[in-house]
């Protein structure tokens, strides 16, 4: 299967209610069990709190369909991923990948997250994208156990004068 394109935006309230029905798809389709459309509220009021603090939103738009494939939150600050999904339809299609290298740009040095530890798909693409396991967790809202994890930039390296 051919990799789409993805054009990157930064959010603009108008986006919301495709994002928000793209979290409430992608977190049913990867955790089932769990009841995402009655947190969809907590959802948008959770991300007004993100924005607040200083995170940033970017989305991904499908360059073929021009449907939102997926978005991603990142404090440029202090490291911090709250938020990755991507639209069933679109997964293993690289839109993970290219928020990821998004968020990187933004954030450098170092991103830190939270993964639910049962999400087998996730932990497989943040290893493979260089993520360190670092802590267990419990997570308060759903308490299902999650993994903490790290990238940091390779140091540069510096070249001597000679």
């Amino acid at each position: 299967m051919a990799r789409a394109e993805y054009a990157l935006y930064d959010f603009v309230s108008g986006h919301m209610p495709e994002l928000a029905d793209l979290w409430v798809e992608s977190w049913c389709a990867a955790m089932p069990a769990i009841d995402f459309e009655a947190r969809r509220v907590w959802f948008i009021d959770h991300l007004s709190a993100l924005r607040a603090n200083g995170a940033q939103i970017v989305c991904a738009f499908d360059m073929g369909t021009g449907s939102m494939a997926g978005f991603i939150t990142i404090d440029p600050l202090g490291g911090h991923l709250d938020q990755l999904a991507v639209a069933p339809r679109f997964w293993g299609h690289a839109a993970a990948a290219a928020l990821l290298d998004e968020a990187q740009r933004r954030s450098p040095d170092q991103i830190w997250l939270e993964v639910n530890q049962d999400n087998a798909r996730a932990v497989r693409f943040y290893e493979r994208r260089g993520f360190v396991r670092e802590s267990e967790s419990v997570n308060p809202r759903s308490g299902l156990k999650t993994w903490g994890y790290r990238w940091r930039a390779k140091p540069r390296q510096v070249k001597e004068r000679g």
